[in-house]
C-alpha cells in the first residue's frame, strides 16, 4: 500500500509500506480521509530530526472498520470510526479516572502520550491500524469532517468543557487564532454555551470565516486590541481566553484581557513566555486568574464532539484533496494559504 512517510531531515515523501494486520486488541481501519496539521509540517520543516525515520504521518484519522483482532468486541467490521489521537497505557490511575490525555505511562512527567502520526504509524495511508480503545464509531458523519474531529475539534473542546462554570448568561469568551481550532472553539462555544463571543487574529481573511458566528472580530494586531477585547466584554475583560497560538504577544494579550477570576487556555505552541508576579500592586493578572496548557482530550469527550458534529451544531471550513496530492496541502498550509482545515480524501 502506498503511504506518505516521514524519511529524514526535511523530507516527507510517498514509499510503499506493507499492508498492517490488526493485532491482539487492535482495529485495522481503511482509510477515508486523514487531516493535515501544522504539527505535520513542523516536523517537515524542523532542522533536525523530529520524529523517527520510516513513520507514517497524519494523526487526524477517519476510516470504515476492515477486521479486528482478537480480543476486541462491540466494533464490527464496515464500522465508520474515528480515531482518538491519544493511545494511553489504560492502566495508571489517570487512565482510570478517564484521564487519557494525562497518563502516566508515558516516561516522563514532561512527556505527554502519543498516538497515530508522531509516534506510532499514522493514517496517511491507505490501511492503518489502532488500538480498539482509540476507535471512535461516528456514523453519518462526511469523511472530511470525522476526519479532523479527533485534534482539531477536541482540542478546543477540552479547554471549554473545562471551563463551562464560567460560561453561563452573561459570560464573554474570547478566541485568539482562528484556523482550524480556532474556528471550532468559536462552533463549540456557540454550541454549548450562551457567552458573548470575541474572536482575535491578525488574519483578515481569518476574521471573515467566523464573523458572522460571533459578536465581536477584532484585528489582533491593532494597537487597541486589548481595549477593543475590554470594552466588548464590558469592561472588566472576557471570562474566558483560548489561545491557540500562544506566543508571546498572544500570552501578554490574553493576560491583559482576562476578567478577575477568569481562565486562560492555551493550547498554542508558538514558543511564547509568560511573567507571571505575586507582588501585591501586581499589575501582569488580575486576581484568581487560571492559566492552564491542556493537552488534546479525552475519550469521553472525543464521543461528545462526535455526537455535537452528528447532529449538526459544530463545523469549519474544509479544503480537501485527494491522496496523491497530499504533499499540496502540506505546502498549502505551510504557505498560509488554509483558512480552516486540510484534509486528503482517500477516494
Amino acid at each position: 500500500m502506498r503511504a506518505l512517510k516521514y524519511l529524514g531531515t526535511g523530507y516527507v515523501a510517498w514509499a510503499e509500506a506493507e499492508k498492517p494486520t490488526a493485532g491482539p486488541g487492535q482495529v485495522l481501519l481503511k482509510v477515508s480521509a486523514g487531516g493535515i496539521c501544522h504539527t505535520d509540517v513542523a516536523f517537515r520543516a524542523h532542522p533536525g530530526l523530529a520524529i523517527p525515520p520510516g513513520l507514517t504521518l497524519g494523526h487526524e484519522i477517519a476510516g470504515v472498520v476492515s477486521d479486528v483482532g482478537p480480543g476486541v468486541s462491540g466494533l464490527e467490521p464496515g464500522t465508520f470510526a474515528v480515531v482518538h489521537t491519544v493511545w494511553s497505557c489504560g492502566v495508571c490511575r489517570q487512565c482510570g479516572s478517564g484521564r487519557e490525555n494525562a497518563c502516566l505511562g508515558t516516561g516522563g512527567r514532561m512527556q505527554p502520550p502519543q498516538g497515530p502520526g508522531t509516534k506510532h504509524d499514522g493514517g496517511l495511508a491507505t490501511y492503518v491500524t489502532a488500538p480498539a480503545s482509540a476507535v471512535i464509531p461516528a456514523p453519518g458523519l462526511a469523511p472530511e469532517l470525522a476526519a479532523v474531529l479527533p485534534d482539531a475539534a477536541l482540542v478546543p473542546y477540552h479547554s471549554i468543557k473545562d471551563c463551562l462554570a464560567l460560561l453561563g448568561p452573561g459570560s464573554s469568551a474570547a478566541v485568539i487564532g482562528l484556523g482550524g481550532l480556532g474556528q471550532f472553539a468559536v462552533s463549540i462555544l456557540g454550541a454549548i454555551t450562551p457567552a458573548r463571543l470575541i474572536a482575535l487574529d491578525v488574519r483578515q481573511a481569518a476574521l471573515d470565516a467566523v464573523r458572522s458566528s460571533v459578536d465581536f472580530a477584532i484585528d489582533a494586531s491593532a494597537p487597541d486590541a486589548a481595549r477593543q477585547v475590554l470594552d466588548a466584554a464590558g469592561g472588566f475583560g472576557p471570562d474566558f481566553v483560548l489561545d491557540l497560538v500562544g506566543s508571546s504577544a498572544t500570552l501578554q494579550l490574553a493576560t491583559s484581557v482576562v476578567a478577575p477570576y477568569g481562565a486562560i487556555r492555551v493550547p498554542g505552541q508558538s514558543d511564547g513566555v509568560l511573567q507571571f508576579e505575586t507582588r501585591r500592586t501586581t499589575t501582569s493578572i488580575p486576581r484568581g486568574v487560571t492559566i492552564n496548557r491542556p493537552y488534546s482530550g479525552t475519550r469521553s469527550e472525543l464521543y461528545d464532539v462526535v455526537a455535537l458534529a452528528q447532529a449538526g451544531r459544530i463545523g469549519i471550513d474544509l479544503k480537501t484533496y485527494p491522496f496523491e496530492n497530499a504533499l499540496d496541502a502540506f505546502d498549502d498550509l505551510e504557505a498560509g494559504r488554509i483558512t480552516g482545515r486540510a484534509v486528503v480524501v482517500m477516494e
